[in-house]
């Protein structure tokens, strides 16, 4: 009797766990605060192509959402609406996903400022606002986001000053505030990238504190000008001028030599195969797995033609299996050195890793190195839905 009384205790404790779990992410009400949040951002956007249709304020779980991805433990931990056409401003209501990673919302035309309520979301990573129609300031409290390593804002009409919180963030790799409307001196960012091109207000990196926008003054000259310059004075500005064109054409020459030196060099290292295997800093995202280059070319024999599963458009996929028995395919990326490859690889591989749907292979990891590109996805022993139908 006093066995079966301890086992009816133990089951009722288990049972009040499972409901204080439930109420740690529901409203009295039974709504779930990241249904409520995510929502409101909808809200506030237009949505042209209702790609947020299935946001609905009804659910209990957003992770089956389009767009959304979400942690082991059921949180949302990333937001990636990119090349949407989405217009609308940004609801501050996004602050309240407090286990957001990443926030990817770049190339579209979402207008207004920037929420001061971004700073509330600790675990962020990534955010990338970039190419739309922000206005403002940009809010001070970004520099709350210790863990951010990503801020990409640049295309936009931001106004005011860098805000000097910035500088506190240690783990920054890359900050892009380009081609908005800042003004002011710029703090001592510990990011390796920091971009500020087409700012014409802002001031250098050495300007004081107080600096403002530093125009060139017109040129005076005394009432006779250059006819007062003697003739002695003249003839030395010819000998300068033509001693000056002599070397600038003399540079000019070794330039162009260097540089063509410098293209068939690079070129024939990608012909013999030099793979410099220290990862690419500018590429590192938090919540998928990144592969050295040494472990996926010992996994596929050194990328042997025997492991081929096939060819396509954007490069080969091979059979990989690693020491532990685990089996994955692996796509080498081909044209990984075009133009903006490491920014661009990088917004790809987020959006790819975001899309979820059965019928989608989930992407699982990634390697970035100085020439070479990949991802790795699970293996499928059955191949294709190409090759079986070809089958």
């Amino acid at each position: 009797m006093e066995m079966k009384s301890y086992k009816f205790w133990r089951v009722g404790f288990l049972v009040l766990a499972l409901i204080d779990i439930c109420y740690a992410t529901l409203s009295p009400a039974g709504i779930n605060y990241e249904v409520v949040a995510l929502v409101a951002v909808k809200n506030n956007l237009h949505d042209p192509y209702n790609v947020l249709e299935n946001w609905d304020i009804t659910s209990v779980d957003p992770c089956s959402w389009r767009m959304i991805t979400c942690s082991p433990d059921g949180y949302v931990s990333a937001l990636g609406l990119p090349s949407q056409s989405l217009s609308g401003t940004l609801s501050p209501w996004i602050g309240n996903l407090t286990k957001l990673q990443s926030v990817l919302l770049q190339n579209n035309a979402i207008l207004g400022p920037i929420p001061a309520s971004l700073g509330k979301l600790e675990k962020l990573q990534t955010l990338d606002l970039s190419n739309n129609k922000f206005t403002g300031e940009i809010p001070d409290s970004l520099g709350d986001l210790g863990n951010l390593n990503y801020l990409r804002l640049n295309n936009n009409s931001l106004t005011g000053s860098c805000p000097e919180s910035l500088s506190k963030i240690e783990s920054l790799t890359l900050v892009d505030l380009s081609y908005n409307n800042l003004s002011g001196s710029l703090p001592k960012i510990s990011a390796r990238t920091f971009k500020v091109t087409g700012n014409p207000l802002i001031c250098g990196p050495k300007a004081t504190n107080n600096c403002t926008a530093v125009f060139p003054e017109p040129l005076s000259l005394p009432p006779n000008g250059l006819k007062d310059q003697s003739d002695s004075g003249t003839k030395s500005h010819r000998v300068a001028v033509a001693l000056g064109a002599s070397f600038g054409a003399a540079f000019f020459v070794i330039i162009v030599v260097g540089l063509l030196v410098w293209l068939r060099y690079r070129h024939n290292q990608q012909i013999f195969f030099d793979v410099n295997d220290q990862y690419d800093p500018e590429v590192s995202l938090g919540h998928l797995k990144r592969y050295t280059f040494k472990e996926l070319r010992a996994a596929t024999s050194n990328f042997s033609a025997k492991n081929i599963l096939g060819r396509g458009g954007f490069g080969i996929v091979y059979k990989g299996c690693f020491s532990d028995g685990a089996l994955v395919a692996v796509k080498r990326l081909k044209d990984y050195n075009i133009a903006g490859g490491e920014v661009q690889f990088q917004t790809e591989v987020e959006t790819i890793s975001l899309a979820v749907h059965r019928n989608l292979l989930r992407l699982c990891g990634f390697c970035s190195t100085e020439n070479e590109r990949l991802l790795v996805y699970p293996y499928m022993p059955n191949g294709s839905v190409a090759s079986r139908l070809r089958g």
